[in-house]
């Protein structure tokens, strides 16, 4: 993870998704922001608007950087073995874009279970949660996270399903995400 307040100007007009809202919008070639933090691949860019937007990792180059990540881009290998920890790991790359922790130390993650696909490889079926119920990104966020566990080789599709039962509350994240945040009780 990475913070700063790096100026950057679009190179090219591109397709963001404005945060918290989760609601796609075009940034103009020219637009001036400033790079607030990097995490997963993506990257948060402060508009002089004062609207904070997502830049997906595949539209780095829009603000002069190189893509971090390389996540989705694997062939799928159907004899590959796909094991747990795999998942959990690439988990731990997927961020809310809110909170700079990962959706595994947020405690998000309430179950990840591991199957044969009828065409071969692994189905990987993923309930979680958000920190709030009426949070716009949602869908970005499950959408982040199929996309990162698909780059496991062994991994021919992904269910990612949002849940509220149990309702998320700050109790359920790990003791280093708690000490990371500040958060002591």
């Amino acid at each position: 993870m990475a913070h700063m307040m790096e100026e950057v100007v679009f190179g090219r007009p591109v397709r963001v998704i404005l945060i918290p809202d989760g609601i796609e919008m075009d940034v103009p070639e020219g637009e001036r922001g400033w790079v607030t933090q990097i995490l997963g691949g993506h990257f948060t860019v402060q508009l002089e608007t004062g609207r904070l937007v997502r830049v997906a990792d595949r539209d780095a180059d829009a603000i002069g950087r190189e893509r971090l990540a390389g996540a989705g881009d694997a062939e799928v290998d159907p004899e590959a073995e796909v094991r747990e920890e795999q998942v959990w790991d690439q988990l731990r790359t997927c961020y809310d874009p809110e909170i700079p922790l990962d959706i595994v130390e947020l405690g998000l993650v309430y179950s990840c279970r591991l199957t044969e696909h009828e065409d071969g490889g692994t189905l990987v079926e993923i309930e979680m949660t958000l920190t709030a119920p009426g949070c716009g990104m949602g869908q970005v966020l499950a959408d982040d996270v199929a996309y990162k566990v698909r780059s496991i080789p062994g991994v021919r599709d992904v269910n990612v399903e949002i849940v509220f039962d149990p309702p998320w509350s700050p109790e359920m994240m790990s003791e280093a995400g708690r000490l990371e945040l500040g958060m002591f009780w």
